[in-house]
């Protein structure tokens, strides 16, 4: 099993930032994926950004030179700098990974956080 820990949420106001992180920990064998999503009350859960074990990145049109992704391979945990936040951006923020067991197996398995709220207000 996958452990996934997120930490940094809170309130900022318009404008502000936050860094929000994700430990993954136990029998992780190799990751393919780190993502952050992110659900707002009555609304989908839906991609912030992911990041991929080669580096590649991808992001939610809606954050795009907002937000940061990176990750540190060695301490097998995601980032996310979020700044100039917007009143939009208020939502739970979920931690994703996607990883295979084995070398050799055909399918990935998909693991979440337990979630941190992200409030955005004055």
């Amino acid at each position: 099993q996958v452990q996934l820990v997120e930490s940094g949420g809170g309130l900022v106001q318009p404008g502000g930032s936050l860094r929000l992180s994700c430990a993954a920990s136990g029998s992780i064998g190799i990751i393919f994926s780190m993502a952050w999503y992110h659900q707002a009350p009555g609304k989908q859960r839906e991609l912030v950004a992911s990041i991929t074990r080669s580096s590649t990145t991808n992001y939610a049109d809606s954050v795009k030179g907002r937000f940061t992704i990176s990750r540190d391979n060695a301490k097998n945990t995601v980032y996310l700098q979020m700044n100039n936040l917007k009143p939009e951006d208020t939502a739970v923020y979920y931690c994703n990974l996607k990883r295979r067991s084995t070398p050799w197996a055909r399918t990935l398995d998909d693991y979440w956080g337990q979630g941190t709220q992200v409030t955005v207000s004055s």
